[in-house]
């Protein structure tokens, strides 16, 4: 939870994950869609499905055991060389370095390395932390490596004066602690969309993304991304012909929603609509669910705050 997340988001939410699936072999079992749903909110949702996986073979190949070798370890989905360091030093003691964000920063100032825009050089990173790196208590170096990167030299305005490694930083003696490593560039692409709030029979209308790619699994209300040259308007009517095969009548604008991810921002346009005629069975699934059941779902954030307005509306009805 904590790659991409922060402390404070899933302090509450790992609670609840272990109260959900408290064991490897619970996870296992879990449905997909349990498992998606309690990982609403958190982003990345590949982290949660990679979970899921590795916990099946784990069950499968290694008695239901988490492995204890780092090439038995890393084969499992979403063990990386960081994830599965961090596990084997933490948990089981062994002396794997870890190279995250965080220790990255740190000892590029330490030893003074800079590099070009949006690169890193862990080889070399690596090189250098062995000639220091523990061979007892590796876990716990490695924890106060990730926290001093965290909690003292941070991105912009590391607190220098309170390092304790601040005789041995090449960057801070030549001034350059702010400079290493080099400023990523930020690339933030807006994106429109538009999605129809449709209800009949006291039932909203909602339908499950594909089972790859982005956000896959979920479910969601029906819309899509606006074109170039549409308006909102045009962007819906032809989004819900395309994934209905139907027409509608759009009623109203009920509210925008502002969403951001790693690399884009989306504008989510929700309009209160009516069908012309029924739905056509698609590659989608597609169901009619009342209010009070749409938190069993798993939504993407943005589609989750459109159900908080919902409940809202309801509530002063």
């Amino acid at each position: 939870m904590l790659q991409q997340t922060t402390v404070q988001t899933i302090l509450p939410r790992y609670q609840q994950w272990l109260k959900a699936f408290p064991d490897i072999q619970t996870l296992a079992r879990a449905p997909l869609q349990k498992v998606l749903k309690a990982w609403q909110g958190l982003g990345y949702y590949e982290r949660a499905r990679n979970m899921r996986l590795a916990a099946r073979m784990v069950c499968d190949r290694f008695n239901g055991s988490l492995p204890v070798r780092y090439k038995d370890l890393i084969s499992l989905p979403g063990f990386g060389p960081y994830t599965t360091a961090a596990v084997l030093s933490i948990a089981f003691g062994q002396s794997y370095p870890v190279l995250d964000a965080n220790v990255r920063r740190v000892l590029m100032r330490l030893a003074g390395t800079k590099s070009k825009e949006n690169q890193t050089p862990d080889k070399s990173l690596l090189s250098f932390l062995s000639t220091f790196f523990p061979r007892q208590k590796a876990g716990e170096f490695n924890q106060a490596m990730m926290e001093l990167g965290a909690l003292v030299c941070k991105p912009r305005n590391p607190f220098c004066p309170g390092c304790p490694v601040q005789d041995f930083c090449l960057a801070f003696k030549k001034g350059e602690q702010e400079l290493i490593p080099a400023p990523r560039a930020r690339r933030s692409e807006r994106i429109e969309t538009v999605v129809a709030i449709i209800k009949e029979d006291g039932k909203y209308l909602i339908q499950r993304r594909p089972a790859e790619g982005l956000l896959a699994g979920l479910w969601e209300f029906p819309g899509g991304k606006r074109k170039p040259g549409e308006t909102l308007e045009e962007a819906l009517r032809r989004e819900i012909r395309e994934e209905l095969g139907s027409e509608i009548k759009i009623e109203k604008l009920l509210l925008k929603v502002n969403h951001a991810y790693t690399r884009f921002q989306v504008i989510l346009h929700a309009y209160e609509c009516r069908l012309k005629n029924r739905p056509q069975p698609g590659k989608r699934p597609l169901r009619w669910v009342p209010l009070r059941s749409l938190r069993n779902y798993p939504f993407p954030s943005g589609n989750a705050k459109i159900i908080n307005y919902l409940e809202g509306v309801s509530q002063t009805k």
